[in-house]
Parts: structure tokens; sequence; C-alpha cells
């Protein structure tokens, strides 16, 4: 999908590149596909070529590793190795700790101030149900610009731990700032599945950057059937996919709406929307999805998308 903003990058000068990565768990895979492509069209890492980088919960691991330079081959390198780890556990605590143990792995002690572009992290505060944004740079803060500080002095591995915590699957995440404050957080989904209206928001209300001047490419993880457990006998297996299938309705409608706002608020914003539909039943998938050859086929679903897009995504980022 392409708003009727493209028209304004004609002419438009030192365009800001926005990149907003939606939620979605496993189905994140579709993204990478999506992002090989753009990597590939613009001849570099992506941290390159955009100014500014958001993610929520698979999007935000993305979206961070992008951040710190990391190439797409190599984030699908390391989605090969962990994700499906993470999400073919029975348990939310074996979830959490498989979660835990990627985020330490593969970020380490990496913080908000070793970023090489800017950086938007989407959780969600549970005791008062609102959104906290983990940023990397003072000029994103929308208030509170003389205590700011990269990411509340939290750690990129907590931040993105607790941006992929999609509770009840996943248990809680606390984390404490560098005020020592102590924060329960829950997966960004809740708030902003689709992150592009935050990261636009951060653009135009903090940044100051002209809208005519502003270019989003906002990347989903594809719309697809959903999975029939083997045998209606496993009463747990069924009613476990119900909860999965509640989840992922909650997130899909959270993205949708998310995207609704944006296209009337800021719909002279020059975006272009990646998130195809597949209806095909050899399809079915879900965000717990741990089958690597299904993950594999998301993948090569992305590529597709992108290149039904190529000569526009081309018009808008490199010509």
């Amino acid at each position: 999908m392409i708003d009727q903003g493209l028209a304004n990058i004609v002419g438009a000068k030192k365009p800001f590149r926005i990149l907003s990565l939606d939620g979605g768990g496993a189905k994140g895979f579709y993204t990478l596909g999506v992002l090989k492509e753009i990597e590939g069209m613009l001849g570099g890492p992506l941290h390159q070529h955009f100014d500014l980088v958001f993610g929520t919960s698979t999007g935000a691991i993305i979206a961070s590793l992008i951040a710190l330079g990391y190439e797409v081959d190599q984030i699908h390198d390391l989605y090969k190795k962990h994700v499906p780890t993470v999400m073919r556990q029975k348990t939310p605590r074996g979830k959490t700790d498989a979660l835990a143990k990627l985020a330490q792995e593969v970020f380490g002690t990496a913080s908000f101030r070793d970023v090489k572009t800017g950086i938007g992290v989407v959780t969600t505060k549970w005791e008062v149900e609102r959104p906290m944004i983990f940023k990397g740079n003072v000029e994103q803060a929308h208030g509170r610009i003389g205590t700011f500080l990269p990411g509340f002095g939290v750690s990129i591995a907590d931040a993105v731990q607790a941006s992929c915590s999609a509770y009840p699957f996943f248990d809680r995440k606390i984390i404490r700032t560098n005020d020592g404050d102590e924060i329960d957080l829950i997966d960004g989904g809740y708030c902003a599945n689709n992150p592009t209206l935050y990261a636009i928001a951060d653009a135009v209300k903090a940044q100051k950057i002209p809208k005519e001047n502003i270019r989003v490419i906002s990347v989903g993880v594809g719309v697809y059937p959903e999975p029939k457990p083997k045998t209606l006998k496993m009463w747990f297996a069924k009613k476990y996919l119900v909860s999965v299938q509640l989840l992922q309705k909650t997130l899909e409608i959270n993205t949708q709406s998310m995207d609704q706002l944006r296209s009337i608020l800021f719909n002279d914003v020059a975006t272009i929307r990646i998130s195809d539909t597949f209806e095909r039943p050899d399809m079915a998938t879900d965000l717990m999805e741990h089958d690597l050859q299904k993950l594999n086929l998301l993948r090569q679903r992305g590529r597709e998308s992108y290149a039904s897009r190529e000569a526009t995504l081309r018009q808008f980022l490199i010509d």
C-alpha cells in the first residue's frame, strides 16, 4: 500500500528515512525476507540508509540489530539458531528463559549508546497500561530532555526481551532504570504492534522534520491462515492453539488500527506498507511457529512481497 504522501517526495531535499518493523513472533522471518531485498537494492547495511528504525517484539530484535550495524544475513543466521528454540518451549517459564538466553547471547552488554542510527524499541507498562519506548538519541525525546538517558540506562538485551514478552505465553519482564525505578513490562504489541505512528511522531514532533522530507517503509509479518490442531482429541493442544489465535488476533487488530490511525493523522507523510495476505492452506502458521522449513517459506514470501513493489521502492529510496 502506498499513501498519497508519496507524491510529496518529488523535489524533497535530504529525505529522512524511517524503517518500521511490526511484531509477530516467529513470523519475523517474513520481515527478514523483505529486508534482505531492500538491503540488496540499497547496496549496504540498512543502518547506513535509514535515519530512524523502530521495532516492536520480533521487530524490536531486528531493529536493534540493524541499529547496531548487523547485516540482514547475520540477523537471519541468529533467527535460525535461536527463534525455533524459544518457540518450541512448552511453558511460559521455558519460553522466558530461552528468550532471556537469546537476548544475552545476541546483544551481550550492548547499550543504547552503541547504536549507529536512531532507534525505538516499543514495550508496554503492565501496571499503568501505557507505552514505554526505549530510544538512543535525545533528539527523539518529547519531553524531560534535561534528564534524558539513552534507553533509560537499560541494556538493549533487557529492552528487547521486554518488547518480546507476550504475556501470558511469556513471563512479564521487570527492568531497572538508571534512576533505580523497577518497571514491569510486557510485549510492545499490546500498545503498538505496528510502531509506524510512533516513529513518525518522533520525526515530526520531536525532531521537527518537515513532513514532505520523510519517507517511511513499514514492514509487517504477513497474514496467514490459522493452523489446525492435528487431532481434536488433544484437548490441551486445542485449548493452547485457541489461546495463541486469540493473542494473534489481538495483535493483528492492533496492527490494522494503528495503520488506519497513521493514515488519518499522517496521510501526507510518504509511506509504503509491505505486509501481504496469504490464503493457501499450506501457508497456515502463527507467531509460535518453530518449523524451520515453514519459517524459510515465510522468508521466501517476504522476498516476493518486495519484488512486487521493487520499482516503487527504488523510486522511493534511490531515484
